[in-house]
C-alpha cells in the first residue's frame, strides 16, 4: 500500500475534534463541586442566621463578587493549562485584578481606621477557622477539578494542579460566604485568600503525580 493510500485509509473514519469539550468538562466539574459544597456547608457549618440582613450591606456583595471573580479567573487559567501550549499570561493578569482590588480596599480600610480598630478589622472573630473551613468546602470541587484536568491534556502539571486547586478554593470560598459573618475587607483579603491557597498548594503538589499521562 502506498503512503497516500495509507493516510487516506487512516483518515477515513476521522471526525472533527470538539474544541468545546475541555471547557464543558471543566465547567461541569466546577459546577458539580460548588453544588456539592452547599450541603457540606449546611451539615458542617450552617447558614449565617444574619444572612438576610448582611445581604443588604454593600460589603457582602463585594465579598461575594471577589470570590466569584477569583473563581471565574481561575477557571480561565485552568482551561488554558488543560491544553498543551496555551498562553496563560493574559489570564494571570485578569486573575490578579480581584485580589488587587480587595487588597486596595483592605489598605484603605486600615488607613482610615483608628489604631485600636485595626486588629479587629484584620482578625475579625473567626480568623482561626476561616481558612480551614474554606479548604473543607473546596474538597468536592478540588477532587472533581483534578479529575477533569486529568482527563484533558495538561503538560505543565504543577501549574495545572495549582489552577485546579485555586478554582476549587475560590468555589469553596463562594459557598462559605453563606455562612461567614465577616465583612471587613482586611479580613477577607487575608484569611479568605489563605483559605483559597490551601487547595492551590495541594493541587500544585499533587499535580505532578495525579495529572501525569
Amino acid at each position: 500500500m502506498k503512503t497516500d493510500e495509507l493516510i487516506t485509509a487512516l483518515a477515513a473514519g476521522a471526525e472533527p475534534v470538539d474544541s468545546r469539550a475541555p471547557s464543558r468538562r471543566l465547567l461541569l466539574a466546577a459546577a458539580a463541586g460548588a453544588v456539592l459544597g452547599l450541603p457540606l456547608m449546611l451539615v458542617l457549618l450552617g447558614v449565617n442566621p444574619r444572612l438576610a440582613q448582611d445581604a443588604q450591606l454593600p460589603m457582602f456583595w463585594v465579598k461575594l463578587a471577589f470570590v466569584a471573580a477569583a473563581a471565574a479567573a481561575a477557571f480561565a487559567i485552568a482551561l488554558r493549562l488543560a491544553k498543551p501550549g496555551m498562553p496563560t499570561r493574559q489570564a494571570t493578569v485578569v486573575l490578579s485584578i480581584p485580589f488587587a482590588l480587595i487588597w486596595l480596599l483592605a489598605a484603605a480600610a486600615l488607613a482610615t481606621a483608628s489604631p485600636g480598630e485595626r486588629q479587629a478589622l484584620v482578625m475579625g472573630s473567626t480568623w482561626d477557622v476561616c481558612p480551614l473551613n474554606i479548604a473543607k468546602l473546596s474538597l468536592p470541587a478540588f477532587v472533581l477539578a483534578l479529575w477533569a484536568m486529568r482527563s484533558l491534556a495538561p503538560t505543565r502539571l504543577p501549574l495545572a494542579g495549582a489552577a485546579a486547586g485555586l478554582l476549587a478554593g475560590a468555589l469553596g470560598a463562594t459557598v462559605y460566604t453563606l455562612h461567614c459573618p465577616e465583612m471587613a475587607a482586611p479580613f477577607i483579603g487575608l484569611w479568605y485568600v489563605l483559605g483559597m491557597l490551601v487547595p492551590t498548594v495541594a493541587g500544585a503538589l499533587l499535580g505532578r503525580i495525579v495529572l501525569r499521562w
